[in-house]
């Protein structure tokens, strides 16, 4: 963490960090039955972040809200944010199952993009779990986002987010409407794989009950 996040959040900081290495100790507990199912592990990749001071003011701004670090993690669910990327759609849901099911946090909110796409095209599940916080501070508990999406979904809103950030750039409502195109295309795909995955496990699960 910069200075800048250390004096925005104070005392706050480490107890923030205790509790995002937490939630990735938890998450990769969960996940290793999965991964010992299967030939190859669900997860390509997990990322995680405490929000910048930056964003989380402008955020908190938007609701006409004060900016100070307390109203940011009492007011907001996303102080913390993990995000789990997948080779596969049925992973995603598999996921999903285990984290509900977890004793460690309490699933507050989900909201399902994949089922429901928003309307530029971005998909992904977004899983908002309640965990305890510092017992050193007033507050007991504070929430934290899990989106889960695939490899083809995180490409796509990579290139979404440079999309929104960057200024000026040329042909910008073409971009749009091709991203998404993009988004159907990525989801349709994502679908055909899915598809293509159960046969061969079906198969092969066939080839070895005849064995």
């Amino acid at each position: 963490m910069s200075d800048t996040e250390a004096n925005y959040y104070g005392a706050y900081l480490e107890p923030l960090k205790q509790c995002e290495a937490e939630i990735l100790s938890t998450l990769e507990q969960l996940l290793q039955p999965l991964n010992e199912n299967q030939d190859e592990t669900i997860v390509e990749h997990i990322l995680s972040r405490i929000k910048s001071p930056e964003s989380m003011q402008e955020k908190l701004r938007k609701k006409d809200l004060p900016t100070d670090a307390t109203t940011a993690l009492t007011h907001t669910a996303d102080t913390i944010g993990i995000r789990l990327v997948t080779h596969f759609v049925g992973d995603v849901y598999k996921i999903q199952e285990v984290l509900r099911n977890c004793q460690k946090w309490k699933v507050i909110k989900e909201k399902d993009y994949i089922a429901m796409p928003k309307e530029n095209g971005y998909r992904s599940l977004h899983i908002i779990i309640e965990i305890p916080f510092s017992a050193h501070s007033t507050l007991q508990a504070i929430q934290a986002e899990i989106q889960l999406r695939t490899i083809a979904m995180d490409c796509w809103a990579s290139l979404e987010h440079q999309m929104k950030y960057k200024k000026n750039i040329p042909n910008a409502a073409l971009l749009i409407s091709e991203l998404k195109r993009c988004a159907d295309e990525m989801a349709s795909t994502d679908l055909t794989m899915q598809t293509i995955r159960e046969q061969i496990h079906q198969k092969h699960e066939t080839s070895l009950s005849r064995k």
